[in-house]
């Protein structure tokens, strides 16, 4: 089992949704969990207006996909947000994917546990 972390363009989150639900069956291959994060790599900050001033932020507003995935479908994940989260220009802050090991997963409803409990 793994956990997918997705840092993504908020306006991808569509487009990306769309996708993992064409390449994965939700049924038992996945379970995805979005939130709205904030941080900065390359693209660094922006710079935004307020009330006519030009302002300028370090950290930029973006949005993390938590995706855990059974082995076999790891690239098939990968695949899917890289199609749907890379911008026309392949820019600098399209976003990162980190593949985490995910030791157990437990469904608290009826106490299942590892791949079946996904």
């Amino acid at each position: 089992m793994k956990l997918i972390v997705a840092i993504i363009r908020p306006e991808k989150v569509a487009a990306v949704r769309s996708a993992l639900r064409e390449a994965l069956d939700e049924g038992d291959n996945y379970r995805i969990t979005i939130q709205a994060v904030e941080g900065h790599g390359r693209q660094g900050g922006v710079t935004e207006y307020f009330r006519g001033r030009e302002v300028r932020t370090e950290l930029v507003h973006k949005m993390q996909l938590m995706i855990a995935v059974n082995d076999r479908y790891v690239e098939p994940t990968i695949e899917a947000i890289l199609g749907a989260a890379r911008g026309e220009g392949k820019a600098a802050g399209d976003g990162k994917i980190f593949v985490l090991p995910l030791e157990e997963c437990v469904r608290i409803r009826t106490g299942e546990r590892g791949g079946a409990a996904i």
